[in-house]
Formats: C-alpha cells, structure tokens, sequence
C-alpha cells in the first residue's frame, strides 16, 4: 500500500510505501476495551474515614444490672448518649438512621478500579487505531471532513512553532473547515458546567510526528487539536472516547519511526 508524501503547501512530493500496520483490520470492540482499561487505570481513589460517625460515647443500655437502662422505658433500645445535660440525655447515635451516625454501605478507599488487560489486546487495539486513521469511512463517520487519506507531511512540519504557521498550512491542505469546526462550543446541560467543564469541545487533528522541535506547543493552542511524538502515541489519542477514526496527521519520519516499531 503507498501513499503520497505531501509538502507543507499541500502538493505531492513523493510516494512511500506504508507499514504493514495500516492494513490492519480495525476492532472497535478491542479499542473500546483497551480505552476502558486505560481510563480505570487514571482513576483516584477515594473514602470516607473509617471510624466517621462512630466517634462517639454512646452505649447501649438496653442490657440488665446497668445503671441507666432503658428496660420498661417508651424508647426503643438504640445506643444513646447519658448526659447530665438535658437536651443530649439519651439522645440515638452510631446507627446509620441516626443524626450524626455512621453510613451504611460507604465508600472504602481500598476499592480498586483499575482493570486488566493483556499486553497483546493493547497492541492489538492501538495496531487498529492506527489502521483506522487512513480509512475514509471511519474518519467521516466521527465529523471530520476530509477526502484523501492518510495525511503524511514531510518533516518540515516538526519545526511549527506557532498556531498561526499550522493554520496556514492546514489552509493549503484544505483543512480550514476542520478548524473552524473544533471552534465551535457548546455549553453542558446540567450540574457538570459548575464543576470546571462548562463547554463541550470537539476533538479534530491529531498530528504525529517523531521529533517535537516546537510543533506540540503550537497545535496545543488550536482548539481541539493535539500532537504527540509516535513512541507515546496511544490508543486515547487516536479514538477519543472509544471512536476510531481521528483525522491524523503523520509525518514522514513517524511513518519511518513507526515501521521500525
């Protein structure tokens, strides 16, 4: 399978044969497994304090031979305080149904959510990410709006070092409405736009390369766009939230970088 190798004006430079891994065949079922994973393995921890509502003296005195009991009294037989002051004498605490008691069934801080996976279903499912980028089908199918595929740049790119330089380049590659398109925003409905995720983006351009000589901190400031150096390339980065199909962006020598993987 070749491919054409552009230059940074959107011509056609040369030809390259591409790695066997983009003849992959694409399993969404693997991906969506290994994001999972991926994701349960960045999850925090979290619990309440193990002995939070039970810091208290009540006692229950509902046995005999005790000194304050509740035996032949109209009070259920609950563990309560004894106080010489009148407003707390007796009142309930410990159980889950009284003020100030402990919860039911609370969070244990020693709940693990990190799921396994085998090494090979990984690679199994970041050979089918890859293999999905240069599928038209699949890149159209999530919103992005491209007609040739894959997009392989040469290694000129990786020297970008300002958000405006790519957006004159993605100009020439025919790429503005793809830009134009992660711009858009759009406010969350409910409760989540209070806690620190008010807007809703959309993921566009993925751009690969093998060296970063400035070019992750130029895309970094485009809305929606990311870039990554190809030995830390993952499967999130290629099918955000499960969906393969990202518009990519590889360079040559990632594409080089990459058939050595």
């Amino acid at each position: 399978m070749r491919a054409n190798v552009y230059d940074l004006n959107g011509k056609t430079k040369e030809q390259i044969e591409l790695p066997s891994v983009f003849s992959a065949s694409v399993r969404d079922d693997i991906i969506r497994r290994a994001i999972l994973a991926l994701q349960s393995q960045k999850r925090q921890q979290y619990g309440s304090d193990p002995e939070a509502g039970l810091r208290s003296s009540a006692e229950y005195h509902g046995k005999r031979r005790m000194r304050y009991q509740m035996i032949n009294r109209d009070m259920a037989r609950l563990p309560r305080l004894h106080r010489t002051t009148p407003h707390l004498n007796f009142r309930v605490r410990l159980v889950p149904q009284a003020v100030k008691g402990r919860r039911v069934h609370s969070s244990k801080a020693e709940k693990i959510f990190a799921q396994k996976i085998n090494n090979k279903e990984l690679k199994l499912a970041l050979k089918s990410a890859i293999a999905a980028t240069a599928d038209v089908k699949l890149v159209k199918a999530r919103g992005h709006q491209v007609e040739k595929l894959p997009l392989i740049v040469e290694d000129s790119i990786q020297k970008i070092k300002k958000a405006k330089e790519f957006e004159k380049i993605a100009e020439k590659m025919e790429l503005t409405r793809e830009i134009d398109r992660c711009k858009d925003k759009r406010q969350r409905p409910g409760r989540g736009k209070m806690r620190g995720r008010r807007y809703k983006t959309k993921k566009g351009i993925l751009v690969v390369v093998a060296k970063d000589e400035g070019i992750i901190k130029a895309v970094s400031n485009i809305p929606g766009m990311d870039a990554v150096t190809v030995d830390k390339l993952s499967v999130e980065d290629l099918a955000p939230g499960a969906m393969s199909g990202r518009l990519t962006i590889w360079s040559k020598s990632a594409i080089e970088k990459l058939r050595e993987m």
